[in-house]
């Protein structure tokens, strides 16, 4: 219960990875500030059996705290989850979650004293929780959120309704000004991505991907901060559907390109290119004519010249080079013209010039309410690129020579 899985290749590391210096700060700020357990016992919200639970609890950590709830682990998590379901002052919830990630903090096993309790209740545990991340307390939906990870990362099946609350609460988060609840949330992500089945849970969540997206194309995100990213759309493109869809949607295989030429990181590169061998495995009709467009043969040629301290990086690395290499033949020279052309990011590669391609290819700018012409009108009017704009213009020119019908 201590590791996640390995099954879809995932590094075997602790299961819920957020560790966030800034919710330390709160955390610790917090911790030695006095509960009055007994008032609430003198009136009758808290029975004397409760409070000599909590009191058996308060304040220990480490083996102290051990010593105690191992040996009624069903009992603490009971105990704790009621408290957060009956009391409502703001110091008391803080001081309860305070408690519950202590009892989870590097005994991820213990998640079970609380995910027994969906047995009685469906519910639970996640309800309370869940309405923690509501809270207008500046610290009481980090430390929930941080809890809730940890106990869908432990469950053999996760609730897909608590990771639904939970990825709207990080998209909102996403767009803080502060940047170290972005970096929580992020982490959130990173570690809550790993269970398969809530993937596409995240990917249908309104504006949830566009925020991570945002990050990556619009902010100045540190080296740091890209990996983290990077490392959600990894996990993401463990799902078929979601790698089928990712880059026709967000454009993210120039992107993630660029990004690793530029990287200095090599775990960024390591995880790019891993990226990219889930989207060339996962849905090859719909990435391997976008990576040619990019000139992803020659990029992985180049990469592979290099000396890497990871091996997975040339295994990869060699992977694409062989599945690029093997279906460069089977992609038509209008497929790859058509990535190039969705990725806004236009060449003098050899179909502008080419009057076979024209001739051959032409009425295809036809289809679908003339999408294609469209699109290259749109970088027209939107690009700054000079390369762009000519080889943009020139196609529209060459179609217009052609099609009899635009000329009235």
């Amino acid at each position: 219960m201590a590791f996640q899985s390995n099954s879809d290749g995932i590094p075997e590391v602790p299961l819920a990875l957020v560790a966030n210096a800034y919710l330390d700060d709160l955390t610790a700020g917090l911790r030695a500030r006095p509960i009055p357990w007994e008032g609430y016992q003198r009136a009758s919200l808290i029975t004397q059996t409760e409070l000599n639970y909590i009191k058996a609890i308060d304040k220990k950590t480490g083996e102290d705290l051990s010593r105690v709830v191992d040996k009624e682990g069903d009992v603490f998590g009971e105990l704790l989850i009621t408290l957060l379901q009956k009391l409502v002052r703001v110091d008391t919830i803080q001081s309860i979650l305070i408690l519950i990630d202590d009892l989870l903090l590097d005994h991820e096993e213990r998640a079970e004293y609380f995910l027994r309790l969906s047995q009685h209740d469906p519910t639970l545990p996640y309800a309370p929780l869940l309405k923690c991340l509501r809270s207008e307390d500046d610290f009481i939906p980090l430390k929930a959120s941080k809890i809730l990870t940890t106990l869908l990362c432990a469950s053999s099946k996760p609730s897909t309704e608590a990771a639904e609350e939970l990825f709207r609460w990080t998209t909102a988060q996403l767009q803080s000004k502060n940047s170290a609840i972005v970096d929580l949330a992020v982490q959130v992500l990173e570690s809550a991505l790993r269970q398969r089945n809530i993937r596409i849970v995240y990917w249908n969540t309104p504006q949830a991907v566009d925020a991570l997206v945002r990050i990556l194309k619009i902010d100045t995100p540190t080296p740091q901060m890209q990996y983290q990213v990077i490392y959600c759309f990894w996990a993401l493109t463990f799902n078929e559907d979601i790698s089928q869809e990712l880059n026709r949607k967000y454009d993210l295989v120039p992107h993630f390109v660029e990004v690793a030429k530029s990287a200095i990181k090599e775990k960024i590169i390591r995880v790019i290119i891993a990226t990219f061998r889930n989207l060339a495995e996962k849905a090859p009709e719909a990435n391997l004519a976008p990576m040619a467009a990019v000139k992803m043969l020659q990029f992985c040629e180049n990469l592979s010249t290099r000396k890497w301290s990871d091996s997975d990086i040339l295994e990869d690395v060699n992977y694409l080079k062989a599945e690029l290499e093997e279906n460069f033949q089977t992609l038509t020279t209008f497929e790859v013209y058509f990535a190039e052309v969705q990725s806004g990011r236009l060449l003098w590669s050899p179909p502008h010039l080419s009057e076979q391609f024209w001739l051959k290819n032409w009425k295809e700018f036809k289809k679908d309410r003339y999408a294609l012409l469209r699109t290259l009108a749109r970088l027209l009017s939107t690009s700054t690129d000079s390369i762009v704009l000519s080889v943009a213009a020139s196609d529209i020119g060459q179609y217009v020579r052609r099609d009899p019908g635009s000329k009235k």
